[in-house]
């Protein structure tokens, strides 16, 4: 019959680092795939408004955003101090509007289309004259949800 030695002092074996580069690349997978990136760069000041009354939209992406606002430092050389209406990534005039909703339009699926709303974000700063404009526009191409973003006021 065998005898059994105990052994004793033996240290237990180090962990494994083999797998832990793995594990590193599936969480940068991970956090790039689930990481909403911003739709675009405002290249105008946009301060928006207190209000009392709010309701959260339900599906952002049937949702256009139109951007009215003073252009920041970097572009008022360029664009100069009025209020500016911007669509996306640039600069537009009220008459771009229609083909900035078309362009929205094709990315809905039909069933989705009548969902569609322009969310003005307007900044507390500029004058209704711009709105009104971009507002008559947005009628006369068949948009006729419209919202005006507002942030919540803060108790007093």
């Amino acid at each position: 019959m065998a005898k059994f030695d105990r052994k004793r002092g033996k240290e237990t074996p180090a962990i494994s680092t083999a797998s832990l580069p793995d594990i590193i690349f599936m969480l940068l997978f991970f956090f790039m795939v689930v990481t909403v990136l911003r739709d675009a760069e405002l290249k105008v000041r946009v301060i928006i408004p207190y209000a009392t009354e709010l309701t959260k939209l339900e599906k952002k992406s049937l949702v256009n955003y139109l951007y009215i606002g003073r252009p920041i430092e970097k572009y008022k050389d360029i664009y100069g101090t009025k209020p500016r209406l911007q669509l996306g990534d640039k600069f537009a005039t009220v008459g771009e509007i229609p083909l900035f909703l078309e362009k929205h339009k094709v990315t809905v699926p039909e069933s989705q289309q009548p969902g569609i709303t322009s969310s003005l974000r307007v900044d507390g700063d500029v004058t209704m004259g711009i709105v009104q404009d971009i507002k008559t526009q947005l009628r006369k191409t068949g948009q006729l949800k419209v919202n005006y973003s507002a942030r919540v006021r803060p108790p007093q």
